[in-house]
């Protein structure tokens, strides 16, 4: 470890709280970024997969988010959403455009997890009911009440409970907890969602609430019968469907802008943040416009900070490289082709337990023994390190912190997929040299 980087380790400890965790044996420290790559305090290069946890949708630096943010700093930088400003209303009207079905009318915030407690609080507000239906392996945040909504024990730090939230079997088919097949276990997952509201709820609830692809839980992806299913069963309860797109929105998924419009289900409401304004912070919850209307009658609503005109013309910034550079047709080729490759590794390393993922979105679930699937959290942090000393940086998750997310900016190149596939072959076969 250099000293610079040991200093700003122990000035770290002195003045932040622990709970700042961070990745790597020997923590790295961010000095600069330029498209996809990043370098450290040191002068070390990296080539970037995670994006600050999907967030550099459009890379470090793009022009055309620093030109509008620059254009913004010299007029105003803040108002509140007691004012009229163009910014925010243009961005609701881009929202409205590549939203799916007519959700169309937007209330702006500064991250996901207030996106989602916007969204809980307006399906509250709208149905009169108080039961929501999570999904266990899930995140939703870091309030309150999004980490009673969160399905991990290790993102539930704080122990007090929030009534009328129940958890359900998430779609997990590699581990699935009634330890069935697909396709032959007919979906239970989602039968299990009508069981939950059956047995543990009043019969009637106000939102079922999911993320398309699990993003903290390890990129989970379910199979294609899920969401139709579910949908079906939560309007039967008279709930309205929450769609958590905070990591799988703005085309990370390929194909479509929003992740679930790959099982052509119409949410009621839709909640982003994370890669919408490239590193600005900015959340957003999209709803019908009848759907909102209800909020109003319930009493008052303003966000002093959410989408600030700085924050809302990196956004306009953000989306208008998005439809250039990058549109979800172009995500999903590059993201066919790192699959490609992260399945010939699978072949390769018994290490490999599964390949999941959509898009710019690959999950790599690591094990000790693929017969008895035991998870590695040994293998994936070693990972880690592995890919961090050949100059790549990726992330990890899952319930047992065994999975590796693999998530790079949506401008990346076919050239940046193979230099990242690359580096990840000397790592998986370094690591794999050492476990056996």
């Amino acid at each position: 470890m250099s000293e610079r980087i040991a200093e700003l380790l122990r000035r770290k400890e002195k003045y932040l709280w622990p709970s700042y965790f961070l990745y790597y044996t020997e923590p790295l420290a961010l000095e600069r970024g330029e498209g996809l790559y990043v370098w450290d305090v040191d002068g070390h290069k990296y080539l970037d997969f995670f994006g600050g946890i999907l967030v550099t949708s459009v890379g470090h630096g793009h022009p055309k988010v620093l030109e509008r943010v620059k254009a913004q700093l010299d007029k105003i930088v803040h108002t509140s959403t007691l004012y009229l400003h163009e910014n925010i209303i243009a961005l609701a009207e881009k929202l409205a455009e590549i939203a799916p079905g007519d959700l169309s009318t937007s209330f702006f915030t500064n991250s996901g997890t207030e996106a989602n407690e916007t969204a809980v609080m307006l399906a509250k507000a709208y149905t009169g009911s108080h039961e929501i239906i999570a999904l266990r392996n899930s995140y939703s945040g870091r309030s309150a009440l999004a980490m009673n909504l969160t399905g991990i024990a290790a993102w539930r730090p704080v122990g007090s409970e929030i009534p009328g939230i129940k958890h359900a079997m998430a779609p997990y088919c590699y581990r699935c907890p009634l330890k069935a097949t697909y396709p032959q276990c007919g979906v239970a997952c989602a039968e299990d969602v009508e069981d939950v509201i059956r047995t543990s709820t009043s019969g009637r609830i106000a939102a079922f609430i999911a993320e398309p692809i699990q993003g903290v839980g390890g990129f989970v992806t379910p199979p294609p019968e899920y969401f139709p299913a579910v949908a079906e069963i939560v309007r039967k309860y008279d709930g309205l469907l929450i769609i958590d797109e905070v990591q799988t929105g703005f085309g990370r998924t390929g194909t479509y802008w929003f992740g679930i419009q790959h099982w052509d289900v119409e949410p009621d409401i839709i909640t982003m943040a994370k890669g919408i304004a490239n590193g600005f912070p900015l959340g957003a919850t999209i709803t019908r416009p009848h759907i909102a209307a209800e909020l109003p009658k319930k009493g008052l609503s303003i966000s002093t900070f959410g989408g600030n005109p700085v924050s809302s013309a990196a956004a306009l910034g953000t989306l208008e490289a998005l439809q250039e550079e990058a549109p979800p047709e172009r995500v999903a080729q590059l993201g066919a082709l790192l699959r490609q490759g992260l399945e010939e590794m699978a072949e390769k390393y018994p290490l490999i337990g599964e390949v999941r993922g959509l898009g710019l979105m690959q999950g790599v679930e690591m094990v000790a023994d693929r017969a008895t699937k035991e998870p590695s959290s040994q293998a994936a942090a070693m990972m880690l390190d592995a890919t961090k000393a050949r100059g790549l940086l990726i992330g990890k998750g899952g319930a047992f912190g065994n999975v590796l997310r693999i998530a790079p900016p949506l401008t990346a190149t076919e050239d940046h997929i193979r230099e990242a596939l690359e580096i990840l072959d000397h790592a998986f076969a370094a690591v794999q040299d050492v476990l056996g």
